[in-house]
């Protein structure tokens, strides 16, 4: 009886020893942002269970890296602002991944005209995800256009519902920090873009899929494998939106594909290559590069 237990037991440490990461379970969160749109495609391709990836699809920054730390995501994708403040908890963060740059993909909307804005002696209240690179990019903003001093009132909520705003129901003067697709469905119901990462914002944006070494040491194949199915992905965008958009459109809200369509436009694609200018501003961010994928 011993021997037999002995036995199974040899049998079992040899199975365990020998089984691959890519058997394991790689939880990843994301967002309804159009640079990953490639992951959703992904997803209803089927092409990650055959991989044990699980996409778990949230609904705004916070709540994306709030499930990370809270230990639910083996891995997210986020921009540098979220590596920055994780960073600081977990020493062995780093992006695997690029995506794409933000390029008018983050904006700033509102119901008064700028100038309108320097002027306003009262509040102005200001909708945004305070625990996210929305915040970031309002500071930025305030500080490029003389707005630092003004009375400010901050509303946070999440993108899809900050997206249900009319501007005709506003009253006092409002600005949006709110970034593609959600911006379609503000600018449909009256609000004016005011400044964005192509235009008026210095602010460099870039998104990325972030994990820690020792996560990505445990899950290499299934991390390389994503990346060539994230690299065919955005080919199929760029060949097919069309085709692309009808797969992924339920994520989308109620964002038609002309709309969709135009929110491409506000992004460069990184995920092959990194241009040496851009490299040289990601490095000047602290931002590694040395184990992208």
């Amino acid at each position: 009886m011993a021997r037999l237990l002995l036995f199974t037991i040899a049998v079992m440490l040899f199975i365990t020893s020998c089984s691959s990461p890519k058997d394991k379970q790689l939880k990843i969160s994301a967002t309804t942002w159009v640079g990953y749109t490639p992951l959703l495609y992904a997803k209803e391709k089927g092409w990650l269970k055959p991989l044990h990836i699980k996409l778990m699809h949230v609904s705004s920054l916070a709540e994306n890296m709030y499930l990370y730390k809270a230990g639910n995501a083996d891995a997210y994708v986020g921009t540098q602002y979220e590596y920055n403040v994780l960073i600081k908890e977990r020493k062995s963060l780093m992006p695997v991944m690029m995506f794409d740059r933000s390029f008018g993909g983050d904006l700033i909307v509102a119901n008064r005209s700028l100038e309108a804005l320097k002027k306003e002696s009262g509040t102005i209240d200001v909708y945004l995800e305070i625990d996210s690179i929305n915040h970031t990019i309002y500071q930025d903003f305030a500080k490029h256009y003389g707005l630092e001093n003004q009375k400010v009132r901050f509303h946070n909520f999440d993108q899809a519902y900050i997206s249900t705003l009319k501007s005709s129901k506003l009253t006092n003067p409002t600005v949006i920090v709110t970034y593609v697709p959600y911006d379609a469905l503000l600018k449909r119901e009256g609000f004016k873009e005011i400044v964005s990462t192509k235009d008026g914002l210095q602010l460099l944006v870039v998104d990325a899929l972030f994990t820690t070494h020792e996560i990505f040491n445990a899950h290499k194949e299934q991390f390389t494998a994503l990346k060539k199915l994230v690299d065919k992905a955005v080919n199929v965008v760029k060949k097919d939106p069309k085709e692309f958009y009808d797969t992924v459109k339920h994520y989308m809200l109620e964002i038609n594909y002309e709309e969709f369509k135009h929110s491409l436009g506000d992004i460069i694609w990184i995920n092959e290559r990194i241009s040496d200018e851009l490299m040289q501003r990601i490095h000047e961010a602290g931002f590694p590069t040395r184990d992208l994928l």
